[in-house]
């Protein structure tokens, strides 16, 4: 089944994607099961697991007081500006699985820090070895380096913003049905995709402008 690991919703602040929209784009591209990982929250995560045809994985990108740290199957929300470490043993706490998006990407300042990856690498258990809104292609070669010199599971994600770029990166992977065998069919996966236009980082920005309009034109006067 092809599983893309990285989707942003209308929940996060710089995504506009309805609900309908993932659904439809994840039928076009065959997903067989997506993981919605907004921002600081896991709110549409859990809507969509109660609408969708296909499985959903609960999950959530923390925003740490050292850059950002995915958590998957997740039951209860982690709160954002937590260290690395505090956050990590949140997502375990759960019987998470800890998944570092985008690590060696030099453009976004949201990348975990190297020195503070290097704190909790001996606690993740997957990384990001393919980003497709990563700018140069280098550093998701990188992030495979690394994976291979940790013997850690290798994931994928179109880390989408908008609808269409769904299933633009994924991993080819047995089904699952829990955290436990989904890490177990993850070491069997296969990591496909390729890099999104560096203008889907417009439609961000748009997003985000459009829900500060909005916040800013509703606000009591």
């Amino acid at each position: 089944m092809k599983v893309d690991l990285h989707i942003h919703t209308h929940a996060s602040k710089d995504s506009l994607t309805s609900y309908r929209q993932v659904l439809l784009w994840a039928n076009r591209r065959q997903l067989g099961a997506l993981a919605i990982t907004d921002h600081n929250t896991i709110a549409a995560a859990l809507a969509l697991r109660e609408l969708s045809p296909i499985p959903i994985i609960v999950g959530e990108e923390i925003r740490t007081t050292r850059g950002e740290i995915i958590g998957l199957f997740l039951q209860e929300e982690i709160p954002p500006d937590l260290s690395p470490a505090e956050t990590v043993r949140r997502i375990r706490a759960q019987g998470g699985v800890v998944y570092v998006p985008h690590p060696c990407d030099r453009v976004r300042h949201s990348a975990l820090e190297p020195e503070a990856l290097r704190e909790i690498i001996a606690q993740v258990d997957v990384i990001e070895v393919l980003n497709a809104r990563v700018t140069l292609s280098a550093d998701n070669s990188q992030a495979e380096d690394l994976a291979r010199a940790h013997h850690l599971r290798m994931g994928a994600g179109s880390d989408a913003h908008q609808g269409y770029e769904i299933g633009r990166a994924y991993v080819e992977m047995p089904p699952f049905e829990d955290a436990a065998s989904f890490v177990r069919s993850l070491s069997q996966g296969r990591v496909i995709g390729g890099l999104s236009s560096p203008l889907v980082h417009v439609g961000s920005t748009w997003a985000k402008l459009a829900k500060e309009f909005r916040a800013f034109t509703s606000f009591p006067k």
